[in-house]
């Protein structure tokens, strides 16, 4: 059974614009009305940036620099007239090493990239979303469960963003609902190019994702916050 979703009037802020989970996001918000902005550290002209540049407006920011994402929030703030939902998609994998051969620079971007980016996109965003009554979503790892081989700096960051997303709910109950989604195996160009012998058809399109994020941002899951929801099908 289908499922529709209006958020005509609403404005809605994605990071990770430009990645296959992040293009699909706006895609969905785009589809139900919303007003979508999205950011990203690569511009719309870059070979890297999947999504369609048009009709969105897209602000190219490093989310990990806090002026940079200031600045960005205050605009997508002040043209829309305030800001309802953000969706925290900016993040990466890196592994295979175990913890006394990973380079300290590769735990840094790691950190940056899943954590940092989704800290102070939230930060800065709150006084907005308190203002609307607004939702978080952010996308945490179903690998954030468990410790394993060759990628535990990646599994912690993306912990990192469980955690963070219950802090925000419960600072903020009654306000502001915050969740996380927890994908598996993403069917991303990038994940079929890393994996080519993988069985794709068990891992989740990005399109249904991008409707859980929806659905978390809708009033449908009213009184859902602090929720991580599996998002990995058969994956």
């Amino acid at each position: 059974m289908p499922v529709d979703f209006d958020f005509s009037g609403e404005t809605a802020l994605v990071t990770g614009a430009g990645g296959a989970l992040g293009s699909a996001v706006i895609e969905a918000f785009h589809e139900a009305g919303a007003d979508v902005c999205g950011a990203d550290i690569v511009g719309p002209d870059s070979d890297d940036f999947l999504a369609d540049p048009d009709p969105v407006c897209h602000h190219q920011a490093d989310f990990s620099a806090e002026d940079q994402v200031v600045e960005t929030i205050e605009t997508v703030a002040e043209e829309n007239d305030g800001l309802d939902h953000l969706c925290n998609v900016a993040g990466t994998w890196r592994g295979g090493t175990p913890i006394e051969e990973t380079d300290v620079d590769d735990f840094d971007f790691l950190f940056d990239v899943n954590l940092k980016t989704m800290f102070l996109a939230s930060k800065h965003a709150l006084p907005h979303l308190q203002d609307s009554e607004g939702a978080i979503v952010s996308v945490s790892s179903r690998s954030s469960l468990e410790g394993g081989e060759g990628d535990g700096i990646y599994r912690a960051s993306k912990a990192g963003v469980r955690l963070l997303t219950e802090t925000i709910a419960e600072e903020n109950r009654g306000t502001v609902r915050a969740n996380a989604v927890m994908p598996s195996v993403i069917d991303t160009p990038m994940n079929r190019e890393m994996m080519p012998d993988a069985d794709h058809d068990e891992w989740v399109d990005p399109a249904d994702i991008a409707q859980t994020v929806l659905a978390l941002c809708s009033e449908a899951t009213s009184v859902t916050s602090g929720a991580a929801v599996p998002v990995y099908g058969e994956a």
